[in-house]
């Protein structure tokens, strides 16, 4: 028998996990299965544990999910403390539930690895101060960033998260039109607007030439927060595909503990969207 994976969340019906992971099996000669669960919004936690008894070894959480996911880890890596959000959860009889958070992980690798744009010295704005956010910012930190700096509408969820982080390098926070007229080397949209097709409330000046626009969010076209970003004048631009396959590699890295290739993958997807 296969060992059995998941992805769980609500709505599910959009996910590219299963065919990721399935692939990731493929590619990595894994006996896996892997599936997608909708879980009804008041029964996450029966839900995961009827996944566990039926023998279930691992599951991807997402929306709106992942703050219960952390809750109910009985054992949390730091990296998923740091965001206090879960998007991986790891079933064994040592820790009946381990939780992890790879989007840090799959931000930062898509970055410097697949966009080829290191994260030392740079310049950041992360715009968004919810759990997208969150689960990003220890990770960047520790790529020595010159700065990072956290814009959000309402500036007192920034001000937490630098408060929170604060020891971790050097970071700001304030309201979208703080940073009106400074420019970044790199940022990065970890809001929800892409999702319902607007543009964050941005100001004019964030963007120069050499500026990486980062998306979390991906869609058919570009996003308007990419399209405002070329507009501006960026020539460099992406969207979430790529976190979305390397924060999956990852994931499948704590379940297997074998990395899997992700460009090919990557590349597939976006041929097929």
């Amino acid at each position: 028998m296969p060992d059995l994976y998941a992805v769980i969340g609500n709505p599910i019906h959009h996910s590219q996990s299963p065919i990721i992971h399935m692939e990731f099996a493929r590619q990595t000669h894994q006996d896996i299965q892997y599936n997608a669960i909708l879980a009804p919004l008041e029964s996450f936690a029966a839900t995961v544990s009827a996944f566990q008894q039926k023998g279930g070894k691992g599951l991807n959480v997402t929306l709106p999910f992942k703050q219960e996911a952390y809750t109910l880890s009985t054992r949390l890596t730091d990296r998923a403390n740091a965001a206090q959000a879960v998007n991986t959860l790891k079933f064994d009889q040592n820790h009946p539930i381990l939780g992890d958070n790879t989007d840090g992980a799959g931000l930062i690798r898509d970055i410097e690895v697949n966009q080829e744009i290191p994260i030392a010295g740079k310049s950041i704005l992360l715009m968004g101060a919810g759990g997208a956010a969150r689960g990003v910012i220890l990770p960047l930190l520790e790529r020595k960033p010159r700065l990072l700096a956290i814009a959000n509408r309402t500036q007192t969820k920034a001000e937490l998260l630098q408060t929170q982080f604060s020891s971790h390098g050097q970071i700001v926070s304030g309201h979208f039109q703080d940073f009106s007229g400074e420019s970044f080397d790199i940022v990065i949209n970890a809001t929800s607007a892409s999702l319902q097709d607007k543009l964050p409330p941005l100001p004019i000046g964030l963007f120069k030439e050499t500026t990486l626009a980062y998306d979390m969010m991906y869609s058919q076209n570009l996003t308007p927060f990419l399209i405002f970003a070329q507009q501006q004048g960026a020539r460099y631009l992406a969207d979430g595909i790529g976190m979305l396959v390397e924060q999956a590699a990852e994931s499948f890295y704590v379940w297997r503990g074998i990395r899997p290739e992700t460009r090919k993958i990557i590349e597939m997807l976006k041929n097929n969207r």
